[in-house]
């Protein structure tokens, strides 16, 4: 008999809930817009979530189909945004709207975490700033001094949804503690947070593995909408949920979505510490670790710059490659991974068509791709074996075949990476699975594989050179 499991995914601006069977199959989804008010990016009413979240599971349940039994929904996990954290008072109420992670108020107190986690914090990470939820747990106890006197509980904003759900918000995993200061390696809130950060020890949560069981659904909540008291799994954050949904779960398997920007993420089985800074690693709830790394660059000048013509680009790109140009379509002001350079500005040559301009840019962003894994392969010791692709950036055929050719790896469409469905992967991986590992095997799907062309992988070779060379003249890498 089918099984069900329920992922719920919390972001800046909305939120989804999907319901997926044991093989992955999509059952049914809904999805919700927040009333939000100017200071989103600051600060958000927890409130707000959770009528959203409510009325949308509500929604969910009363139109399930009529052939599935109830009964065999067995878990329900959730995602949300890293570094956005929520003071609690003893009686599990916010003191204070939910302190985004991108509000930049805390960016004095994120340079002073850096500092000391620099001095205490040999081979952990000490990446602290404006955006980290240690820092914004600092900046409010500084700037409401009287309200600090009542936390009882610091959370992150994916634990608020698991503490409705089930009433236990003192539990939180190994993905969202990694911007709280938490010591992954010797899974420990470090002495430094205290001692010269001026925490309490008593505000931290109980951290555990990804994946964990931490409670049952609240009775009165399942008697409204007609399900058993199902497992809940604590949440983890959305770009951990993004990679399990990818189903890049195992050493060596590795995760790029590209969206605005380009997201890296993946399986090594040693710690990758990078002394520059440009990546982190989560801890693996299997003991292994999952580094990873945003990038500025992405697909944002698709959207800036070729919006309407995507066909017809794609098809015209596909007779331009390789181009032997050196592009790259960096839309903003400085780069922050695979390089480090706030001065870094894009570049490509005069006078193309907008059929070689596209096909150059696409080119690019995969030997972006590529700098981040030689500096990943660098840094670890370990071989990138596969690349598991999501995003709108993977809709592009042609672009998956550049970017297979370029890593000289097989390249893999997957078929749902969202948030949300990662969520629900987690829900399945210790209630009806033995593992994650188990559990993405069998439900993160791939649509198509993308083989690397050999010829292609060939030129792209000299041509990714030139374009490294460029970078080095520009003294965007040395």
């Amino acid at each position: 008999m089918d099984q069900y499991f329920i992922g719920l995914d919390v972001g800046t601006q909305g939120a989804r809930v999907v319901l997926v069977d044991q093989d992955g199959e999509m059952i049914a989804s809904d999805a919700r817009k927040f009333m939000l008010d100017e200071h989103f990016r600051e600060e958000q009413s927890p409130a707000i979530w959770w009528k959203d979240c409510y009325e949308m599971l509500s929604n969910l349940f009363q139109q399930l189909p009529s052939y599935l039994d109830k009964n065999q929904i067995r878990a329900i996990s959730v995602t949300s945004t890293s570094g956005t954290v929520i003071p609690l008072d003893a009686k599990n109420m916010p003191l204070h709207p939910a302190i985004m992670y991108s509000d930049g108020r805390s960016a004095e107190q994120g340079k002073r975490c850096r500092e000391v986690a620099l001095k205490h914090v040999k081979d952990g990470y000490t990446g602290f700033n404006a955006s980290s939820g240690i820092s914004k747990m600092l900046w409010f106890v500084e700037t409401y001094p009287e309200n600090a006197k009542h936390i009882a509980k610091w959370i992150h904003a994916s634990d608020y949804l698991v503490g409705q759900l089930s009433g236990n918000y003192h539990c939180t995993d190994y993905t969202n503690v990694l911007k709280s200061g938490y010591d992954l390696t010797h899974l420990q809130w470090p002495k430094y947070l205290f001692e010269e950060l001026g925490l309490q020890e008593s505000w931290m949560q109980e951290v555990v593995p990804s994946g964990s069981v931490i409670g049952k659904l609240n009775e009165e909540l399942a008697t409204e909408w007609g399900i058993p008291k199902i497992d809940v799994v604590v949440g983890m954050t959305d770009g951990c949920a993004t990679q399990m949904a990818s189903g890049a779960v195992n050493p060596g398997d590795w995760n790029t979505t590209i969206g605005t920007t380009l997201v890296i993420k993946g399986v090594t089985k040693n710690n990758v510490v990078d002394p520059l800074g440009r990546l982190y690693s989560h801890r693996h709830p299997q003991g292994y670790w999952m580094p990873g790394g945003a990038s500025n660059t992405g697909a944002d000048w698709i959207s800036l710059d070729f919006s309407g013509e995507l066909d017809a680009l794609n098809t015209a790109a596909e007779t331009l490659i390789p181009t032997g140009l050196l592009a790259w379509p960096l839309k903003q002001e400085g780069e922050r991974y695979p390089i480090m350079a706030p001065q870094a500005r894009g570049f490509a040559p005069a006078d193309l068509t907008q059929e070689m301009l596209y096909a150059a840019n696409l080119e690019g962003v995969a030997f972006i791709e590529r700098l981040a894994y030689e500096i990943i392969e660098e840094l670890s010791g370990e071989k990138v074996a596969a690349i598991y692709s999501g995003g709108g950036g993977a809709n592009s055929i042609v672009w998956l075949k550049i970017r297979a050719s370029v890593m000289n790896v097989p390249t893999y469409k997957c078929k749902e990476a969202s948030g949300a469905f990662g969520a629900a992967i987690m829900a399945a991986a210790n209630t009806y699975y033995s593992s994650l590992t188990d559990a993405a095997a069998a439900m993160a799907k791939v649509e198509k594989k993308i083989l690397p062309d050999p010829e292609l992988h060939a030129q792209y070779e000299i041509q990714y050179q030139q374009f490294k060379l460029k970078l080095k003249e520009l003294n965007y890498i040395s």
